[in-house]
């Protein structure tokens, strides 16, 4: 792998470090607050009524739903540029780099799922939550490993990193199948236009950014109008950026997609992602006791990321060495593989987001919080002790190639 990809891979992943050690301390603020006498304004700040109108068009909406629908549609579409590269570009380009990561992301969705499916099994409502604990947070994950220093050589955070954008991926295939409904075709019409619009972009090679943001608004709008969850519409505008390497003669010197991640990755890593932890994190403790983790909601939660993320991407990623199918990361040893399938355990962003597509109804909010919350504490810190203390001494640095 050259030196300047490399650097590259080592900027992301300090930097999704960074955003995640921030993200943390915004998740911890909000539980401190929403359990204060700070509670009452907490809820209230969330409430604000706020609204945007433009003639005819108007969009009204409590806080909470602006940052769950519109700022995290920026968030899906840092994601969707992530994809689109690691596909096009990095880690995920070959099938080599790939296969690893994809097996064990696979795994990773798919065992949570069924460990969810089987606590909550005969009740149609509780059974919505499936794909909460499918997910990764790869800000919250990477910032744990970065606490590990030296012992976790890159080739483990390259590998961390790929599975959980392959993860991110499976949420975003889910969220458009499952958890859409109501759909508006007269909306659903004209973001088909802006989807044509965004092509047609891309095939003229156009290589400025306003276009596709002007086009992309438009398009937000329609998503949202549609019953589609307004967040697809960030994936569908990273998917019409171009990346393509020859950028002689561009006045930018780098591609639409690139230029555009990194100017969004420090506003997501340090805005967008702890202003959602914060909105979504504040689960208030009153009237809790040791029964309410025995809510089949909770209780699936739980087992999903702690017991179906670590079986599943350790399993599935065991399986695909031993065949052949995949090669061991470079430096990397099976405890260390084990540290990191805990680690993507740590469900927090998604999986909170998640939550509030599976259930409209309120008095689910503070039952989801506390499953997700407490899942990837229990994950986070098993993968941190793993990694700091079991996994021998430090590897050389080295990355898979």
């Amino acid at each position: 792998m050259g030196d300047a990809v490399l650097s590259k891979i080592q900027e992301f992943l300090k930097l999704e470090a960074a955003g995640g050690i921030v993200l943390m301390a915004a998740a911890v603020l909000a539980l401190v607050i929403a359990n204060s006498v700070f509670a009452g304004y907490y809820d209230a700040f969330l409430a604000t009524p706020v609204a945007v109108e433009f003639g005819a068009l108007k969009i009204a909406k409590p806080l909470l739903l602006w940052v769950n629908d519109g700022l995290m549609a920026i968030f899906f579409l840092l994601v969707g540029l992530e994809i689109k590269r690691e596909f096009l570009q990095g880690e995920l380009s070959s099938r080599d780099q790939a296969a690893l990561p994809f097996f064990a992301a696979v795994g990773g969705m798919a065992l949570p799922a069924l460990a969810y499916v089987f606590i909550t099994w005969g009740d149609p409502v509780h059974v919505r939550g499936w794909a909460i604990p499918a997910a990764t947070d790869i800000a919250f994950a990477l910032g744990i490993l970065s606490l590990i220093g030296a012992r976790a050589p890159l080739s483990l955070k390259v590998l961390l990193t790929a599975i959980a954008i392959i993860d991110d991926l499976g949420a975003i295939i889910i969220i458009a199948l499952f958890y859409t409904e109501n759909l508006s075709l007269m909306s659903l019409g004209l973001a088909a236009v802006g989807l044509f619009g965004l092509a047609a972009l891309n095939f003229a090679n156009v290589r400025r950014l306003a276009p596709y943001i002007i086009v992309g608004v438009f398009l937000w709008v329609c998503v949202l109008k549609s019953g589609v969850h307004a967040t697809l519409a960030g994936v569908a505008i990273a998917m019409a950026l171009p990346l393509r390497g020859d950028t002689s003669g561009d006045e930018h010197g780098e591609p639409p997609l690139l230029r555009l991640e990194h100017s969004l990755l420090p506003w997501v890593a340090f805005g967008i992602m702890p202003l959602f932890g914060f909105a979504n994190a504040g689960v208030s403790f009153a009237g809790m006791g040791l029964d309410s983790f025995a809510h089949p909601v909770t209780a699936g939660i739980i087992a999903g990321l702690v017991i179906g993320k670590m079986a599943g991407v350790f399993g599935f990623a065991w399986m695909a060495v031993k065949t052949g199918i995949a090669k061991m990361p470079v430096g990397a040893n099976w405890m260390q593989i084990y540290g990191i399938a805990c680690l993507c355990g740590v469900g927090f962003t998604m999986s909170l987001f998640i939550g509030t597509l599976a259930f409209e109804d309120p008095s689910y909010a503070a039952t989801v919080r506390l499953g997700v919350l407490t899942g990837s504490l229990i994950s986070g810190v098993i993968g941190f002790v793993c990694l700091r203390f079991l996994s021998g001494a430090p590897a050389p640095a080295a990355v898979a190639r």
